[in-house]
């Protein structure tokens, strides 16, 4: 029989405990690792006002490695992720019309449970929120709007007001940049045309309204510039491209306040939409991904991103807090949508409507600009 010695025995159980060691040391590092998020938004002047708004602060006090990525809109590549099974986005901010048709296709996951931040005065949260922001599978942060903008450099005397001088090449002639989707392009042209703003989408619903809205398009097709990126109007309008343009309200904001642009805004018949934020179906980071949505829906959130970038928050206790620029002497409020002088003819973009009939009208619209 081998002996075996003290020494032995110690050397033996310094060789385990290092293993042991080595191993717990292994499992606290990978367990205290940052845990990840990939926010995704629509870059340029509204993300980084988010970023800055709320998503630095939340990654800050979290601990969560936050990645911010951007793309254009539409589900296109929220649907090829899901339906590949390989989901590497977790967080999407969403227009209302993508949310519903998402949600009804099972491409975001329910929020319904989700417990959501009292208002700054103590009120529930479904009445803070302004109506139909709070949503089964997203939470609105802000009211935005598709503007119609114009360099005022381009026009020395009786500048566009409506529009209507929008689609006038007459007294306004030139080009005009025009976002390459039929959404808000088919309801300007029925208004330009004499439809109320309240009645845009009884006459589209019909096949003769829809016909006078084409018809309206065609009467400036020739001198249309088509975008897709929310960076490229105020582009567009600084390099003189165009002469007018459809915009978020908040690009062509940042353009005028921060690049000092000579740009102003239409404010007639301007479109609203909410913005939401929504998770993706087959992330595997809901958790974190829900609380990253219940910081950003905080009123204070809201507030700083309004503080920014002239998008109204979607909470009423928000707006005590907004008041000038985060970085510059510029009453945040009267650039807002909301703003009582902006609103005197303004239609909300109708989501259900554009849910039930965007696949069939975006093919026709697609032909149309490619006739």
């Amino acid at each position: 029989m081998v002996s075996v010695t003290f020494h032995d025995r110690l050397i033996r159980f310094v060789a385990v405990s290092k293993h042991w060691v080595f191993l717990i040391l292994t499992t606290f590092l990978f367990s205290t690792q940052a845990e990840e998020l990939t926010v995704v938004s629509w870059g340029g002047s509204y993300a980084k006002a988010c970023k800055d708004g709320y998503i630095d602060p939340f990654a800050t006090e979290s601990g969560v490695k936050v990645h911010l990525a951007d793309y254009n809109g539409g589900l296109a590549q929220v649907r090829a992720q899901v339906e590949s099974g390989n989901v590497h986005w977790d967080v999407i901010d969403v227009e209302t019309q993508d949310l519903i048709l998402g949600c009804d296709e099972g491409l975001f996951e329910p929020l319904t449970i989700l417990d959501l931040p009292q208002g700054l005065d103590g009120s529930d949260p479904s009445i803070d929120f302004l109506p139909g922001a709070l949503t089964e599978c997203g939470v609105a942060t802000l009211v935005g709007a598709g503007v119609i903008a114009y360099n005022s450099e381009s026009f020395e005397s009786g500048p566009p007001s409506t529009i209507e001088d929008f689609f006038d090449l007459d007294r306004y002639p030139g080009k005009r940049g025009m976002r390459r989707t039929p959404i808000v392009n088919l309801e300007w042209a029925l208004i330009a045309s004499g439809v109320a703003v309240t009645d845009v989408y009884d006459v589209l619903s019909s096949v003769d309204g829809l016909k006078s809205a084409f018809d309206k398009l065609d009467t400036i097709k020739d001198s249309i510039v088509f975008w897709e990126a929310g960076a490229q109007p105020p582009q567009l309008l600084a390099d003189q491209e165009v002469v007018m343009t459809s915009a978020y309200n908040g690009r062509i904001f940042n353009a005028q306040v921060v690049e000092e642009q000579p740009f102003v805004i239409i404010w007639d018949a301007h479109a609203r939409d909410y913005g939401h934020w929504a998770i993706i179906s087959g992330s595997t980071k809901t958790s974190i991904a829900e609380k990253f949505i219940q910081y950003a829906a905080r009123s204070e959130s809201l507030a700083a991103v309004a503080n920014r970038i002239s998008y109204a928050p979607s909470r009423k206790s928000s707006w005590e807090l907004v008041g000038k620029h985060i970085e510059m002497d510029v009453n945040m409020r009267e650039h807002m949508p909301t703003h009582p002088e902006n609103s005197k003819r303004h239609f909300t973009i109708n989501s259900e409507w554009w849910a039930e009939y965007k696949d069939d009208l975006t093919e026709r619209f697609s032909a149309w600009v490619s006739q």
